[in-house]
């Protein structure tokens, strides 16, 4: 039987991915987040908050202790998924 050992983890920096990440820690998995930027505009209300999402994000890896990557997938979005 196949054992996992290493888990990549989408990391919004919301709560149920943090929390995810931890409980994936806590028993015992190398996990590694992934945090994917999609937009880089201002939405409806005047803010882009792709950059404060990014920035929670940072702050549960670096409390964690799991390595965080920073994925741009800006361009496919607007282009693939609009």
């Amino acid at each position: 039987m196949l054992k996992i050992q290493k888990v990549v983890v989408g990391l919004s920096g919301g709560v149920d991915s943090a929390v995810a990440t931890l409980l994936l820690k806590n028993k015992g998995y190398d996990v590694q987040a992934v945090f994917m930027q999609n937009w880089d505009i201002a939405d409806e209300t005047g803010v882009c908050k792709a950059n404060e999402e990014y920035k929670d994000a940072v702050q549960v890896c670096d409390k964690l202790n799991v390595p965080l990557h920073h994925v741009n997938f800006v361009k496919q979005y607007w282009n693939d998924v609009f």
